[in-house]
């Protein structure tokens, strides 16, 4: 599914849950971003939808690491990468920030098979409902992933138990 650039998703409605991590340039980030979302949902009561957003978030912080602070002075800011979470009642979206304002490039839709690299935002668009970037009004961009969340139907209620008669015994 291709990225809609320039574009946020479509809020729900509902009073939004938030939640922000701030991350440094550091290898460790991406799994420190994994961990903040599962936390979260699990908080949230949303642990078995974390899967595929867990991935994501990860390849996005992964992206936002490669890509997001090329060409920027040294030292690198302190925080340049956030994580936040906003979820609805049946839709997450999550946001990675990078200092860039550069588009971020989807692979080529035949790339090398054999390059160990570069299929990020394909793995995103695949796991997601919905994905897209925009630049941000303060300097940035956010890239974006939208997950529906998956309703169960709620599990039909136990017979109440019989009182008065056994079982096996006539009623009188």
């Amino acid at each position: 599914m291709p990225g809609l650039a320039g574009l946020w998703p479509a809020p729900h409605a509902g009073t939004p849950r938030t939640a922000r991590r701030v991350l440094p340039a550091e290898i460790t980030s991406p799994r420190a971003a994994r961990e903040f979302v599962q936390a979260t949902l699990d908080d949230w009561g949303l642990g078995g939808d974390a899967g595929d957003v867990v991935v994501a978030v990860s390849e996005l912080v992964t992206n936002a690491l490669r890509h997001g602070l090329e060409g920027l002075p040294q030292p690198l800011p302190l925080c340049p990468i956030q994580v936040v979470l906003v979820g609805h009642p049946r839709r997450l979206v999550v946001s990675v920030t990078d200092p860039s304002g550069r588009a971020p490039e989807p692979a080529p839709t035949e790339p090398d098979r054999f390059v160990e690299g570069g299929r990020g935002l394909v793995v995103v668009g695949a796991i997601s409902d919905a994905w897209g970037w925009a630049r941000l009004a303060t300097g940035g961009k956010a890239v974006w992933a939208a997950f529906d969340l998956r309703v169960s139907p709620p599990a039909a209620p136990e017979p109440a138990p019989r009182t008065g008669t056994a079982p096996d015994s006539p009623a009188r």
